[in-house]
């Protein structure tokens, strides 16, 4: 029992998420309890869920070991309090985006793996019972899942065999490919915004980016890991190409995108090797790229005065870009406008 838990009866809830994605940084993101909670008020549509008090969401040791005394330390737990009663929220994130045809298996071996630890650990409830699971797996590829939610539907009848002795066992199942993204829009969700950030064209990411940049509201540890997860997503929807440097934050990551797309443009990088690759056109969008050079101004200097405002919305692509290359080093307007003169740099 646990230590602090009170002699009156209780009843626990452990739920198992499946978070099946291709980046390990995934893993990072859900470290996080405010995108936990976001998960399951945004995503999953059970009313009981979205009452409880998050703030006592709690992070617990996760490290397994088998009965073949093999560890297993790819589990994330949580528990919550609801109602004055612990409720256990386990998280096992998978780094895939593809289809299993057995995950109702591997569901199942999830919850024998946390079934052993809690019954080792004797925080179990009383008369042994074992906490009620209510399994949840993530899936974020781009077709429909098609494989089977239910072990029962998987596992064939013997027709003398009792049906109590048949294995079940059904997991909740969000299926991202399910979602538009005017649905991810109206969220207002920040777990929302991942998925959209994960689908988006290479066009569309700065502006994302300053979305959910504004959606943190100066957590600095949610920026950091966000900043973290969108280095790591663009070098690998690049193939490689765009690694930016390790970033703290992600007006910082976007000031640091917006610059490689204009080195790799220079360079002829981007149109041999990332057309297709991110379904991004780099070529006309003048007025999207205005408009993020704009808040990243805005976001780093304050209000911009009517006479810059107006240089940005007449700038030509070669201008645009040429600001845009003095932005990681300036320390006020004048050094992205203006030459140590004080004369106008327009190209």
């Amino acid at each position: 029992m646990w230590p602090h838990r009170q002699a009156k009866q209780v009843s626990t809830l452990a739920l198992p998420i499946m978070v099946l994605t291709y980046d390990s940084c995934y893993k990072l993101l859900f470290s996080a309890p405010q995108l936990v909670r976001e998960l399951i008020t945004g995503f999953i549509p059970v009313d009981w869920l979205h009452s409880l008090d998050y703030d006592t969401l709690e992070k617990v040791p996760s490290n397994y070991v088998g009965d073949n005394l093999r560890q297993r330390t790819n589990d994330v737990v949580w528990r919550i309090q609801a109602d004055g009663e612990w409720v256990y929220l386990y998280m096992q994130i998978e780094f895939q985006r593809t289809i299993d045809a057995y995950m109702a298996v591997r569901v199942m071996d999830y919850l024998a793996l946390l079934y052993q630890d809690l019954a080792r650990r004797r925080e179990v409830l009383p008369k042994r019972r074992l906490p009620p699971v209510l399994p949840v797996v993530l899936y974020t590829g781009i077709v429909p899942w098609d494989a089977s939610t239910d072990m029962a539907a998987m596992v064939a009848r013997a027709p003398q065999l009792p049906e109590s002795y048949h294995p079940r066992l059904a997991y909740l199942l969000i299926d991202m490919s399910q979602y538009q993204d005017s649905d991810l829009k109206a969220m207002n969700n920040r777990v929302a915004m991942a998925i959209r950030l994960e689908k988006a064209n290479l066009e569309d990411l700065p502006s994302l980016i300053l979305h959910l940049s504004e959606m943190l509201d100066g957590d600095t540890e949610l920026h950091r890991i966000f900043s973290i997860w969108m280095r790591e997503l663009l070098y690998r929807r690049s193939e490689g190409v765009l690694l930016l440097p390790e970033l703290v934050n992600l007006m910082e990551v976007n000031m640091s995108l917006l610059q490689s797309l204009h080195n790799y443009r220079q360079a002829g990088v981007l149109e041999g090797k990332l057309e297709g690759k991110l379904e991004g056109k780099l070529e006309g969008k003048q007025e999207g790229e205005a408009h993020v050079l704009r808040k990243v101004l805005v976001q780093r200097f304050g209000p911009l005065p009517p006479d810059i405002a107006s240089r940005i919305a007449v700038a030509s692509p070669v201008q645009l870009e040429a600001w845009v290359d003095r932005l990681g080093a300036a320390q006020c307007l004048d050094d992205v406008f203006e030459d140590p003169n004080g004369e106008s740099r327009d190209v």
